[in-house]
């Protein structure tokens, strides 16, 4: 539905999800997937790049979020089963445009497209479980219970992958093929997983790595504790900073044991992008709401305000705008992403600037849509 947006919010909240997203249609989007920096492409198995800050980056913010916004209706002992309805229609209808966005354009315009083999998970998927899941569990408990969930979810996952043979390959195993999450969605999934996965029947955004994909969520509904307590923003700033730097380190000693590795959203990947998010998220809240330099971050504020809407809008444009066939300069048919992109960037610029670019021009005229929504007051909300 689309309405005004609330009148108290946290700014520097909004900066960092639009950021967040404003990164994620930049990995989303390059000109050419030949010529990518290696730091805008996923690590391809274990270790971390820049974009792999992206999607725990968003889930963290998810239960920041949640915090501010669930906690004071909680305390005015606001019905939870009500709540947690709104929190299971919202839920669905998230799971409901990923699945639309995984299927688009549903071979309308090319062909290709199959029922039997339509992706189930992905990104805004995951995000509605871990949403719905994380919701419950900040609804029926306290602050204790929660810090004790999180622990018990990322030591359950560890706990499983090492120990839970698989047939035919064992116990332990931390390869794409061969590890229990593969096995797992290659079999409660199969034909519906991801096409480009490290390994045949993975999926990225599987059904056992959500577990410690609601720990992510969990870490910031207790950042989300943290901002509403009475202590002064300049000691919550430090706070974060100081907790964000012991969750790297603690990340990094994880990994000895269980890799930090995005496609298995390992325990050690959950801990240390969770210290990534607390130390960047300080940043924006000691610059915005401790020093009130506000003026720099205005762009991502308006991509905040309308994140879901515009990542949605520009899944369905990347999509669009690849199979769109238009007429080239020689006569032949191009698509017409190919039109723009060998047109006004591959000429001046070499092939990675050059892919680079097109993407942060894609940014560029996606928020000039939201910006025209923001001027209008339009805030879609789902």
């Amino acid at each position: 539905m689309t309405d005004n947006a609330p009148s108290s919010r946290l700014a520097s909240l909004d900066a960092f999800r639009g950021a967040t997203i404003a990164g994620m249609i930049l990995v989303n989007n390059p000109g050419s997937w030949n010529a990518i920096y290696p730091q805008l492409e996923h690590a391809r198995w274990n270790g971390w790049t820049f974009t792999d800050w992206i999607f725990p980056f968003f889930l963290w913010i998810v239960g920041v979020a949640m915090t501010l916004s669930f906690a004071k209706r909680k305390e005015r002992g606001e019905d939870r089963g009500k709540l947690l309805m709104h929190v299971l229609r919202r839920s669905l209808v998230i799971f409901a445009v990923g699945l639309f966005l995984n299927g688009f354009p549903f071979g309308v315009i090319w062909g290709g497209f199959s029922f039997a083999a339509w992706r189930i998970p992905g990104v805004l998927q995951r995000i509605a479980v871990c949403y719905l899941c994380a919701s419950a569990i900040f609804l029926y408990s306290g602050l204790r219970a929660q810090i004790w969930w999180v622990v018990g979810l990322l030591a359950s996952y560890w706990a499983a992958v090492m120990l839970i043979p698989v047939p035919g390959f064992g116990a332990g195993v931390l390869q794409p093929t061969g590890c229990l999450p593969w096995f797992i969605d290659s079999n409660l999934l199969a034909g519906h997983t991801w096409s480009g996965a490290p390994a045949p029947g993975f999926d990225p955004e599987g059904i056992l790595s959500t577990f410690p994909a609601i720990a992510t969520t969990l870490l910031g509904i207790l950042t989300g504790h943290w901002l509403r307590t009475a202590r002064s923003r300049e000691e919550k700033t430090a706070w974060m900073f100081v907790f964000g730097n012991a969750f790297l380190l603690a990340g990094v000693v994880m990994d000895i044991w269980f890799p930090i590795n995005k496609n298995l959203w390992s325990s050690s990947y959950v801990v240390f992008m969770a210290g990534w998010a607390l130390v960047c998220f300080s940043v924006f809240y000691w610059l915005m709401d401790v020093k009130g330099h506000t003026k720099w971050a205005r762009p991502f504020v308006i991509y905040g305000m309308n994140a879901i809407a515009v990542f949605v809008l520009s899944g369905i444009v990347g999509r669009l705008i690849t199979l769109i066939k238009v007429t080239g300069p020689g006569g032949g048919e191009v698509t017409l992403k190919g039109l723009v992109y060998d047109n006004l960037f591959v000429p001046f610029f070499s092939p990675v600037n050059a892919s680079t670019l097109f993407a942060v021009a894609f940014i560029l005229v996606m928020y000039l849509v939201v910006w025209a929504m923001w001027k209008r007051g339009w805030f879609i909300k789902v």
